[in-house]
């Protein structure tokens, strides 16, 4: 089979899909890395197309080269497509999905609301916390990143396909916290309690902002709780997926009795 060059216009389209344009305009977005691909698979999710670099494709990646058409392309190809440094030996194109609240469940215990969050990176490792502790669903609220950035699959380690998940506006994600019958935990450093004082033990959503700015005026006056993460060093603030991550277990915590 004759290897795909940087050049091929298919090539040009599979690159396009590292923006947020790109993806919004094809409905496709790029899962890279075998363990990643294992899991979107295990997800349920289908594979539209697969990029593989021959040369390096070991019995394991050609294992899950089923179900869509196979593309092998050249090294100079895969680094055009993958949005890593160094290019793994295999890409899935899969569909876009449409994150809806509808799609959440209908009464849930634990709820991370990720307000704004611009950086990959931490939505990533958000994600990875939530599926650990047991959290029933993540809001994206706001201007936030795409949770179908390549980078924050691959900082959640694939776990943002197996969480309930949901982007919506300021409004329209307090409506649906109200309705759930949830309760909402503001984090800021601004709050007189701290956050292991703070009674976690019912429904519960636990909602962050962004580093720099911290949650919007909206939702710390719609708090039925606001709560800080004590600093005892030179430090004005902590990285938001650590704070979501401790918050999260402390909600775990009280609600397992």
């Amino acid at each position: 089979m004759r290897l795909e060059s940087p050049r091929n216009p298919r090539v040009k389209n599979w690159s396009e899909l590292k923006d947020r344009k790109g993806r919004d305009r094809q409905g496709l977005f790029l899962v890279e890395g075998r363990r990643e691909v294992e899991r979107a698979l295990a997800a349920g999710l289908e594979p539209s197309a697969w990029l593989v670099w021959p040369e390096r494709a070991g019995e394991e990646e050609k294992k899950l080269l089923a179900g869509a058409p196979v593309y092998e392309l050249s090294e100079a190809a895969m680094r055009k497509v993958s949005y890593r440094e160094n290019p793994p030996t295999l890409i899935g194109v899969f569909k876009r999905t449409a994150h809806r609240l509808a799609d959440l469940p209908a009464r849930p215990r634990r709820v991370l609301v990720a307000v704004e969050i611009e950086k990959p990176g931490n939505l990533g490792a958000m994600l990875r916390s939530a599926d650990a502790s047991g959290a029933d669903a993540v809001l994206l609220v706001g201007d936030a990143v795409d949770p179908e950035n390549p980078n924050v699959i691959r900082a959640s380690t694939g776990a943002v396909f197996f969480l309930p998940l949901a982007v919506a506006g300021h409004e329209e994600a307090l409506d649906w916290l109200r309705r759930s019958g949830l309760d909402l935990l503001a984090a800021t450093p601004a709050a007189g309690e701290v956050y292991w004082r703070a009674d976690m033990s019912g429904p519960l959503a636990i909602a962050v902002g962004a580093e720099d700015r911290g949650l919007p005026e909206l939702w710390l006056a719609t708090a039925a709780q606001r709560v800080r993460i004590p600093m005892e060093g030179a430090a004005d603030s902590l990285n938001v997926s650590v704070s979501a991550a401790l918050l999260l277990y402390e909600a775990l915590r009280q609600q397992s009795g």
